[in-house]
Order: C-alpha cells, then sequence, then structure tokens
C-alpha cells in the first residue's frame, strides 16, 4: 500500500517492506518478519537494523521463558510515520552538501580524468540556471579570464544572471579581458563598467558578428549561446585547447579597438 511513498522516500525494497510489516502489525520479532515478509533471514536482520539507525524503528529487548530457561529476544515497532519526513529531510541537506562539495571539486575531477584519458573533459548546461554554472566556473580562477561577448545578448537574455556574477568577481577582484562586438549601446554601457577588474577593447560588428559569450581561463574554455530559441553553456577543461585559444584572443586584442 505504501511501499511506492517508502521508496520515493529514499528507502530500499526490503526497508519498505519491513518498514509496511512494522506499521500494520505494530510490533514483530525478526523471526516474525522472515515468516511473513518475502525478506530472507540474513537480509532481515541488517535492513532492521538500518531502519533503527534511521530513527524509523525501535528495538526492544524482551525476556522470553522457554524449554531451557530465560532467552533474551530484541522485538521491533514502527516510530511515528513523522520521522520519515524527518529523515528525507536528512537526506536532502546530506544530498545537497554532496551537490556542494563535488560542484567544488569536479574541475579537479575532470583535469585528472582528461589526463588518464588523453580527452577533454566537457559538461553541458542548459537553462538560466546552467548558464549561471558556467559564467560562475570562472570564479574559480587565479589567472585574467579572457572573454568575447556580445554586451547586447548579454543584457536582453541573462542581465540579472550577469550583473550577481561581474559584482562576485568584483569582489573577488578577478580581472578580465574582455572583447566586445562594437555598438554605441555596448560602448555606453561599458563606460564606467567595473574598470578595477575589467579591461574592454572592440572589434566590428558588421566584420565580425556573433551573439555567444567566451571565456578563457584556468585551462578552460566555456561557450555560452543566447538566442529565442535555447540557452547553452559548455565548459571544456583541455590545456592545449585552452592554450590555442588564449594565443588567438591575444591576436584578437592586439588588432582590436582601444576606447579611453
Amino acid at each position: 500500500m505504501y511501499e511506492d511513498l517508502f521508496l520515493s522516500s529514499g528507502l530500499n525494497d526490503n526497508e519498505a517492506v519491513v518498514y509496511e510489516f512494522l506499521l500494520k502489525t505494530g510490533k514483530a520479532t525478526a523471526g516474525e518478519i522472515i515468516k511473513n515478509t518475502p525478506v530472507k533471514r540474513g537480509v532481515a536482520y541488517n535492513t532492521l537494523a538500518d531502519l533503527v539507525a534511521k530513527k524509523l524503528v525501535s528495538e526492544t529487548k524482551i525476556k522470553t521463558k522457554g524449554a531451557r530457561g530465560k532467552n533474551v529476544i530484541a522485538e521491533f515497532s514502527p516510530n511515528h510515520p513523522e520521522n520519515l519526513r524527518s529523515y528525507l529531510e536528512n537526506e536532502k541537506e546530506k544530498l545537497e552538501k554532496a551537490e556542494k562539495n563535488l560542484e567544488a571539486n569536479i574541475s579537479s575531477l575532470i583535469s585528472d580524468f582528461s589526463l588518464v584519458s588523453g580527452r577533454p573533459g566537457v559538461r553541458y548546461f542548459e537553462g538560466m540556471e546552467g548558464i549561471r554554472k558556467v559564467l560562475e566556473d570562472s570564479l574559480t580562477s587565479k589567472n585574467i579570464i579572457y572573454t568575447y561577448a556580445d554586451i547586447e545578448a548579454i543584457c536582453k537574455y541573462i542581465d540579472e544572471t550577469n550583473q550577481s556574477y561581474v559584482k562576485k568577481r568584483d569582489d573577488m577582484g578577478i580581472k578580465k579581458m574582455a572583447v566586445i562586438i562594437d555598438s554605441p549601446f555596448a560602448k555606453k554601457y561599458l563606460k564606467d563598467y567595473y574598470k578595477a577588474v575589467t579591461d574592454v577593447r572592440f572589434i566590428d560588428h558588421e566584420l565580425f558578428p556573433f551573439n555567444c559569450v567566451m571565456q578563457i581561463y584556468e585551462g578552460k574554455v566555456s561557450y555560452i549561446t543566447l538566442s529565442d530559441v535555447s540557452m547553452v553553456g559548455v565548459i571544456i577543461q583541455d590545456e592545449n585547447i585552452y592554450q590555442m585559444h588564449k594565443s588567438v584572443f591575444e591576436f584578437v586584442w592586439s588588432h582590436a579597438e582601444i576606447v579611453s
């Protein structure tokens, strides 16, 4: 009856079966559980121990009289179903911590993978949350970030996300050199744009049109596509690709227009 609910709450098959059985019977010994459920003997004891550890089941020692005298056996009873809510919230907190820990270390993992496999590490992202992750990954940079950008596309599609990103970058003192698609709007917008950490040059929007964002930093190259159709981001981690794009950027930078 409740097995699917328990499974979706994070219990495994055996835990769900045993917990539901105890909810219906009120209490039972391990022997009674083994006799009345499909859970095997060896598995049942481990399952009960796990349910007790999760505070979903309580264990009580009771004395019984047998042919050989007094025995002590364990009897199990279900705790209040609210404990299932507490268990789920605790698991959610652990998952969130694990996710944050993974995000903090994913670059190192990809770097190690790329080194041993000889293949670039590639991550793909979609939607506004994905774009935010791609942008903020560059905040791990210990050196200058090299960027190509269409500022009008940024303001149109991800203005709020970008404002939050550049404020963090400014607070962290991470410098950026940006080659920007030239337009009256872009020059006006960037006139006093976080100058302490941002150096900007322009290229002709008619000769070199694009509406993506590209960032080159710390052995990585990231791309963000901005359009009405979709918004996607990609991070490629590979030292050779990074070095190539860095060299091309430096060439473009040396030929781009300087505006005071």
